[in-house]
């Protein structure tokens, strides 16, 4: 074959490899111009977020409508994560997932409504068969909302494929305007094991950014020895919003020779677990700040490519290397960051201090640790690594560490109940102390005989809490013997200072009635609209309990024509 048909022909089969979803299948969810608050994989709490938060113009109600024609495949209403959420499922086998919705189009809402009431309950999951809610692209689906666990009106909109793993749905031809490059807020390096050192210290460090004028970046020259890696801080935004997002693609390179790259495309719902080993997981919960490590410790994520070494360098003595980070958002607008190291081998003036306790933990074999009336039991494979635990018992309360490690699974922590009357043992749950005023949070807690359990990824102090407070209900927008005959709505306001809401129960002239609860707003509300109230005089009951059981009951009377 000659040789340009030759190179013709690589070119072709490289572009198709590159561009192998369909382009021009999907439209866009929305009838307005698509801004982003937030992008595909971005670092998000204990998570890869995954999919595209979609500007809604600071508010709600805005037509959604299908990319393409296909089935509704599922249904799921919560009261937190992805609140009002729909799926539809297309013929070329992907999903398309809209979510924080505020309602779903006429059809699809009877659909729901006549499920919820026939179980009597807001949360609900259905999965429609192919022939009961069909669409077709362009068809009205849902309006966009602020439901769930969303922190302002958005649609989070989602692809996925057959499998169920999230693509970036800018992959399918649905473009937002970005020539801005990602921005760096940080860089730093980290010496890997006690003989490395960086600049005389076995410590991390931050490596000053050194601006250039073409918009890339230089740092401070280095002197290093030993094995050692790199991480850094970086955000991009589109051109017509200012939301800090997450970037596309970072690879790194020494001395030329590509030896790292993190590629955002697509991921599993089951390793996003994985974020909080990508990241520096002690430095984001001291500083609030997401540092990507550019090198693998222990960590099955898909998201590595081209990988040599885990992605660390090993720096030998009187040796001069190169280092640089190429940073792209999905537009391939690149940001570079290029560092001088120079292989020093000198005794450290600043070495590492390994605090030792008297319970060393083996990430590969599982632990129990027992003292007073609290028992911990770690799993096998909790962590990533083996390290030096701290553990203190002190009456009802136990630390278990400090919240700097990541773990890759549930632990359990069993308090002995058995010294509490059974009237308090009750109202006991298991908290987590947070922040600097140690305030107590509400840990699901199960209990069997004298034992309370919970089971948490997350280290700490916990403590038992007794709640002897019942929840509260007020009402909103009518008042005890009120006409309503004017009204859409009918609001109350539910809270709970200590346990939390665990359930709430409506009925008129005691028959159920739909009431969808926001969780950030403390709010029921019933949409009179759902046909319940056919009386004059009506008698609306609220039962509301918190999570050890104390309840409350508010009753009150209304007429309506």
């Amino acid at each position: 074959m000659p040789l340009r048909l030759l190179f013709l022909v690589c070119l072709s089969l490289s572009t198709y490899a590159q561009n192998h979803y369909p382009q021009d299948y999907f439209r866009t969810p929305l009838e307005i111009p698509i801004l982003l608050s937030g992008t595909f994989a971005e670092l998000r709490t204990n998570h890869f977020h995954s999919g595209l938060d979609i500007k809604t113009q600071q508010r709600e109600g805005l037509n959604v409508v299908a990319i393409a024609d296909g089935f509704v495949s599922r249904i799921k209403v919560s009261h937190f994560g992805y609140g009002k959420a729909l799926y539809i499922t297309h013929p070329n086998g992907y999903t398309s997932v809209y979510a924080h919705l505020q309602r779903f189009s006429p059809a699809i809402e009877a659909y729901v409504k006549n499920h919820q009431y026939e179980v009597e309950n807001f949360e609900i999951e259905l999965f429609p068969k192919a022939e009961e809610l069909r669409v077709k692209q362009s068809e009205l689906v849902a309006y966009s909302g602020n439901t769930g666990g969303s922190g302002g009106p958005h649609l989070h909109f989602e692809i996925r494929d057959k499998n169920e793993h999230p693509i970036n749905p800018l992959l399918f031809g649905i473009d937002v305007k970005d020539t801005t490059p990602p921005a760096v807020t940080s860089v730093y390096v980290y010496p890997i094991g006690d003989d490395a050192s960086v600049n005389q210290s076995n410590k991390k460090q931050a490596l000053r950014l050194i601006p250039q004028k073409n918009g890339d970046f230089l740092t401070e020259s280095i002197e290093a020895f030993g094995k050692i890696g790199f991480g850094v801080s970086v955000t991009d935004r589109q051109d017509l919003a200012a939301n800090k997002n997450g970037v596309s693609n970072i690879q790194t390179f020494l001395n030329g020779r590509q030896n790292f790259e993190l590629d955002f495309d697509t991921f599993s719902f089951e390793e996003s677990k994985h974020i909080n080993q990508l990241i520096d997981y002690e430095h984001f919960q001291e500083q609030r700040q997401r540092v990507q490590k550019l090198f693998i410790e222990n960590n099955p994520l898909s998201l590595y490519r081209n990988v040599i070494d885990d992605g660390t360098l090993t720096i030998q003595d009187s040796t001069h290397a190169v280092y640089k980070i190429k940073v792209n958002d999905f537009k391939n607008n690149p940001a570079w960051i290029t560092i001088s190291i120079k292989g020093q081998k000198r005794a450290l003036t600043q070495p590492k201090n390994t605090p030792v306790t008297p319970y060393y933990v083996y990430a590969n074999q599982p632990m129990q640790l027992k003292e007073g009336f609290v028992a911990v039991d770690f799993f096998k494979d909790s962590f990533y690594h083996d390290f030096y635990l701290d553990f203190r018992v002190s009456g009802d309360t136990v630390t278990v560490h400090k919240d700097v490690l990541p773990l890759k699974k549930e632990f359990n922590i069993a308090f002995d109940v058995s010294k509490y009357s059974e009237t308090d043992k009750d109202k006991l749950f298991i908290a987590r102390l947070v922040g600097y005023r140690n305030y107590p949070v509400y840990h699901s807690t199960n209990r069997m005989g004298n034992t309370l359990t919970t089971k948490t990824k997350t280290l700490g102090t916990y403590t038992l809490v007794s709640d002897l407070k019942n929840p509260t209900i007020v009402p909103i927008n009518f008042k005890n013997g009120q006409w309503l005959s004017n009204y859409r709505y009918l609001k109350l306001k539910i809270d709970d200072d200590l346990s939390g809401i665990s359930s709430y129960r409506a009925t008129i002239n005691d028959t159920w009635i739909l009431m969808e609860y926001d969780y950030k707003t403390k709010t029921l509300t019933h949409d009179f609209n759902d046909g319940c109230v056919t009386d004059t005089k009506n008698i609306l009951k609220v039962i509301v309990t918190d999570n050890v059981g104390n309840s409350s009951t508010f009753e009150t009377m209304f007429y309506k024509k």
